[in-house]
């Protein structure tokens, strides 16, 4: 095999290249000479002050007439660290001292990384200048240069320490006593024997960072025990602690979310709404799903249908600036585990109050949409409603009545909403077709089902399927999120969307080289302005072979993530233009930030007041928001590896064939049929191998190619619940 020296980026995952040749930075130097572009375009800047500027704009306003001269001066100023370029192409000039203001995200025993509040790169920040900086402490960047394989930079000062819990493994060795930190510090910490509160080999625990004489972080002391690292329990008790994720509510909170809950209808509630409690209403979950917030019903009309999507007038129980409010906001979203729910709001509001129960009485906020025959938005509304669902519907029983599996009795439990059902399958199988025109990518779901025992163990794994009710719901959902964000720009209300931005060409080229790789067609992406449907068309090529879910998942890493903010920038996933999320306001903050401000609009507030007054609070919401479900997926991720190596557990020494699902330097990933992925090492294989860099394994001697998308015969080595880490090794029989 290649031996390379290693990188410290790469061995801290931000980087794929080499680091080890010696740089020579180039340092910020207000009195260093400029060009006669380079004087202007900075000039130009400096007008700007703080401001950013598009790079289109700053083009027409330096009057230089020669883009690739323009761009390439720009990219020159970069290096020299006198601008910077975000991913949206904004210019923003960096004046001598200032700084860069970025949060530690990252410690390793010689060097950091940290991320700009503006978004940017990461910046590598060498050992020898951190200062003393923990990972999430918000500290200022000076020195910061762009070298070939990213910025540079140095700690100036610490501006904010963040004391938050930090959590690990303890480890007992012959060597000593050790914390393997969870996450952000990527080496082990010393623990005293006398710092370890009675805690075992392998057992969880929460500790606090312990700084020597010259500022490094080398000890730890163990605050508190959480238990064996060996349950996935314990771990995602762990996770929570460690992401910081908010799981016991004040009881400040409790006793409003109990007066909420205690408020009955009045009349004068029913007098101001439209009254639905006629209509042929129902709600479709999850079997065990307590929280209902959305329901639906789909009438026939003369020009096609009438879709009503009634979703749980939260806000009606939520006010502002309440503990409540502030306890949701704070939360941003609903967290899911194998195990537990941690709700946005107390089970008050979100089993209780605000939970759309069959043949109750419930204050809604109601979506009304006309559609034509052939599905085309036609017209729109929104109300404040009052419903009474007809039935509680489930998921499994309602794709057992539309594959004509049905029992009896079920068809019974589900007349007095029949005709709604009829209708809404109806317009959603248009819809879909729609979406098929619109070019709207079809990713397949890596997402898996857990099986737990008494004790919270898991017991099996299972690929999440779903199935045509579950796309139902999401259709007229969509609908619904489409026509709020369509209403707030008719109306000029400041707002909330759900952006989905164009990938960036770097990520764009790494696809096309795999997919070249792997001799899949991409011609439609190799385009300067690929649109959803060049992607859309890519993924048929591979439907139903191995290279369906590798496919699927590269192209999903291609894309930009999803997020929140108070400007509509389009949806590139979807394949719209406008796009929002108004339709489960219990359990996303966004949700409930827009019924608010619809909410101000129907009760009659002129519009400018309206923006005076959530202008502001739109772009906060929208900003925290995005923060707060980064940091629930990145805790349910790590959740379910804990999960996932809990079940492998009790399967090693097992022979299974999955599928190459990635390669770097050091070895393959492999998934299982159950969706469960391990790590095979390259050294575990007869012979010598060069890596491509992107998907193949080649055997020096034989040619033999080990590559992604191909099936592999594994047996399972190891498990460790702990860090969520499966190994494999090759079943060379």
């Amino acid at each position: 095999m290649n031996n390379k020296k290693k990188n410290p980026r790469t061995e801290a995952g931000k980087r794929n290249s080499s680091y080890a040749k010696k740089r020579k930075p180039k340092p910020f130097n207000s009195a260093e000479k400029l060009s006669r572009d380079e004087k202007r375009i900075v000039d130009c800047l400096k007008k700007h002050g703080d401001k950013e500027i598009a790079s289109r704009s700053l083009l027409r306003e330096t009057g230089m007439k020669d883009k690739a001269v323009f761009y390439e001066t720009l990219r020159q100023l970069q290096n020299k660290g006198k601008l910077e370029v975000d991913t949206k192409h904004k210019v923003k000039y960096l004046p001598f001292g200032k700084g860069v203001s970025a949060e530690l995200v990252s410690l390793s025993a010689k060097f950091g990384f940290a991320k700009p509040d503006d978004g940017g790169a990461d910046i590598f920040i060498p050992g020898s200048a951190l200062k003393g900086a923990f990972p999430g402490d918000k500290i200022l960047l000076t020195d910061v240069a762009m070298q070939e394989r990213g910025p540079d930079g140095k700690v100036k000062a610490v501006v904010e320490h963040r004391d938050v819990p930090m959590t690990g493994t303890l480890k007992i060795t012959e060597d000593g006593t050790f914390i393997a930190p969870d996450a952000s510090v990527r080496f082990d910490l010393e623990v005293n024997a006398h710092d370890v509160q009675n805690a075992k080999h392998g057992d969880k625990v929460v500790f606090k960072p312990v700084q020597d004489y010259r500022g490094d972080w080398r000890t730890a002391k163990v605050d508190s025990v959480l238990g064996s690292g060996d349950s996935a329990k314990i771990c995602s008790d762990a996770i929570i602690i460690q992401q910081g994720i908010p799981n016991v509510f004040p009881d400040e909170v409790l006793s409003e979310a109990k007066i909420a809950a205690a408020r009955e209808i009045t009349a004068d509630d029913i007098e101001k709404r439209l009254d639905l409690r006629d209509e042929m209403i129902l709600t479709i979950d999850g079997a065990d799903a307590k929280d209902l917030d959305d329901a639906i019903s789909v009438k026939k009309t003369e020009i096609g249908f009438e879709l009503g999507v009634h979703i749980a007038d939260v806000s009606h129980y939520i006010k502002e600036h309440t503990a409540l409010d502030e306890e949701a906001f704070t939360r941003g979203t609903s967290v899911y585990f194998a195990d537990r729910v941690i709700p946005m709001l107390p089970v008050d509001i979100s089993n209780g109050i605000c939970s759309l129960n069959a043949h109750t009485d419930k204050l809604t906020f109601s979506a009304i949409m006309s559609f034509d025959k052939h599905g085309e938005l036609v017209d729109y509304d929104f109300k404040k409603t009052i419903i009474n669902s007809k039935v509680r519907g489930v998921y499994s029983e309602v794709n057992d009545i539309f594959a004509g599996n049905a029992t009896a009795e079920l068809l019974e439990k589900y007349k007095p909403a029949e005709e709604s059902l009829r209708n809404a399958k109806e317009l959603s199988d248009i819809l879909i077709e729609n979406e098929k025109r619109r070019g709207t990518m079809e990713i397949v779901s890596s997402e898996l089902k857990f099986k737990l025992d008494e004790n919270g163990v898991c017991v099996d794994i299972l690929p999440r399927k779903t199935g045509e009710a579950e796309q139902m719901i999401e259709q007229l959902m969509v609908s619904a999120n489409m026509a709020a964000a369509k209403f707030a720009q008719k109306h000029e209300l400041p707002f909330l969307y759900r952006i989905h931005e164009k990938p960036q060409l770097e990520k764009l080229n790494s696809l096309i080289e795999i997919l070249d790789r792997l001799l899949v067609p991409c011609a439609e992406i190799k385009t300067n302005k690929p649109q959803t449907g060049d992607f859309a068309k890519i993924l048929e090529r591979v439907k139903g072979s191995t290279k369906e879910e590798l496919v699927s998942q590269r192209v999903l890493r291609t894309m930009e993530k999803a997020k929140y903010a108070a400007e509509e920038l389009g949806h590139f996933g979807l394949a719209l233009k406008d796009y929002s999320h108004f339709t489960s306001p219990i359990r996303r903050y966004p949700d409930l930030s827009i019924h608010r401000i619809l909410s101000a609009y129907l009760s009659g507030m002129p519009v400018a007041k309206i923006q005076k007054r959530y202008t502001k609070f739109a772009e906060e919401s929208a900003s925290n928001s995005t923060r707060n479900e980064i940091r629930a997926v990145m805790g349910e991720r790590a959740a379910e590896d804990c999960y996932v190596a809990e079940y492998m557990k009790a399967h090693i020494g097992e022979k299974h064939v999955g599928i190459i699902s990635g390669a770097t330097a050091r070895g393959l990933f492999v998934r299982l049929k159950n969706g469960a992925e391990g790590f095979v090492s390259m050294e575990l294989f007869d012979g010598d191998y060069d890596f491509d860099g992107a998907i193949s394994h080649v055997n020096r001697t034989t040619g033999k190619a080990l590559t992604v998308g191909e099936e592999l015969a594994i047996v399972v080595a190891s498990s460790d619940v702990a860090s969520g880490r499966v190994d494999f090794t090759p079943n060379q029989e």
